[in-house]
């Protein structure tokens, strides 16, 4: 059997795929629980400088499996069990002290949008759609959707998506800050992309990653005294020093 969610390792680039192809990398608990096994396993091997993120097959994620539940005895247990193990993958995704990269293609639907919007840049295929999905099955957010999707695009076009119930494609995505680009071929952008951050300071993009993501819920004070103290413990580390002495040596 196929794993659910695979994790590969090469040049300081750690490459977590969704594996269900067959299944448009629905999310069914193998996946939920493989996708959080890797991003924790992703934040600790020391190799990982960087994280790419994408999908097999056609789609990068169509959200959940219905089918996982639909005929359950108790669905609305069964809709709870799931939606708590995907939610605890992407928060580990989003807690990862590296930055990551998300290259979509196909159809990226329901809970895929909080898997996605745990990277930090998204990358998509042209001709992706962007679909909401919970009112057709007459089902609400989860994968911190909710969250995730009013801070990327503000909160007026997030209602409008997620009522209106209408698929966005890459270049409205793109237009409503939903994406970071709209490529040919996001996996290879993508890759660049990861590729250069594991040779720079991972350490600073993973930190900035961070400070970035916490922003909007904490107030300006708290903000200030965590970048300030971020910086102090970034600027005695060896790296920063090496790259300080680099700089003034130009």
């Amino acid at each position: 059997m196929d794993q659910a969610v695979t994790l590969t390792v090469a040049d300081g680039v750690g490459h977590i795929q969704l594996n269900r192809p067959e299944a448009a990398n629905t999310i069914d608990m193998d996946l939920a629980r493989a996708l959080g096994e890797a991003a924790v396993a992703a934040g600790d091997d020391e190799a990982v400088r960087a994280v790419l993120l994408s999908g097999a097959g056609k789609r990068f994620c169509g959200g959940g499996d219905i089918a996982s539940f639909a005929e359950s005895d108790d669905p609305g247990a069964d809709l709870l069990a799931l939606a708590d193990a995907a939610d605890g993958a992407v928060l580990a995704l989003e807690a990862l002290d590296k930055p990551v990269v998300t290259a979509v293609h196909g159809a990226v639907a329901g809970g895929g949008l909080g898997i996605m919007l745990a990277g930090d840049v998204v990358v998509a295929a042209e001709g992706t759609k962007f679909v909401f999905a919970y009112p057709a099955i007459g089902l609400t957010p989860d994968c911190g959707t909710s969250t995730a999707l009013p801070l990327t695009m503000g909160r007026q076009r997030a209602l409008a998506f997620a009522l209106r119930d209408q698929p966005l494609s890459a270049q409205e995505a793109r237009e409503q800050g939903l994406v970071a680009e709209v490529v040919a071929d996001p996996l290879a952008r993508a890759r660049k992309l990861a590729a250069a951050w594991a040779r720079g300071s991972s350490a600073a993009y993973g930190q900035t990653r961070r400070l970035l993501r916490a922003g909007a819920d904490r107030p300006r004070t708290q903000s200030g005294r965590d970048e300030a103290d971020t910086l102090g413990r970034r600027a005695g580390t060896p790296e920063a020093q090496a790259l300080f002495a680099k700089f003034l040596g130009r």
